[in-house]
């Protein structure tokens, strides 16, 4: 499987950098399934300097990893990424799931600060185009990307 990881340099030995935003997923390295999320991440990222660029990886999977897929928005998703959001850390090496995207997060950010719902977050986030991030917490998980190559947009 080809993943594709969107910053402002292209990035051939991949690291699992601790910055003081939390995203998703937790600290980890972010990747995606999808070139045009990969895309939108570069041009996003090198607005702070440097040149978008994506880099692609070869995915080889390791089955004695620890590793959490979700299939979707659904409960167990919005208070895993609430607790990441929060500083929280979690067991696994790999995890693989929808992102809070533009589209969406701001309806996460009102969840989380008691706004909204969660009934109406669901019924909100059901309609929203879904993305897909597949992150790395571990050396070990970083062991599984092979880079193929970069490109400079």
């Amino acid at each position: 499987m080809v993943l594709y990881h969107g910053s402002n340099m292209i990035v051939r030995e991949p690291e699992i950098r601790m910055t003081k935003h939390t995203k998703d997923f937790g600290w980890g390295f972010y990747t995606t399934e999808i070139r045009l999320q990969a895309e939108q991440w570069a041009y996003r990222r090198a607005a702070f300097g440097g040149e978008p660029s994506v880099s692609s990886y070869e995915y080889q999977e390791n089955r004695d990893l620890n590793i959490k897929a979700f299939d979707g928005i659904n409960d167990e998703w919005l208070d895993f990424i609430a607790a990441c959001r929060a500083g929280g850390t979690h067991p696994y090496d790999i995890v693989k799931g929808p992102m809070a995207n533009d589209e969406i997060w701001d309806h996460v950010r009102d969840y989380l600060d008691g706004r909204m719902p969660r009934e109406v977050f669901m019924a909100y986030a059901k309609f929203k185009k879904v993305t897909q991030q597949t992150t790395f917490h571990t050396m070990r998980a970083l062991a599984t990307l092979h880079f193929l190559g970069g490109e400079k947009l």
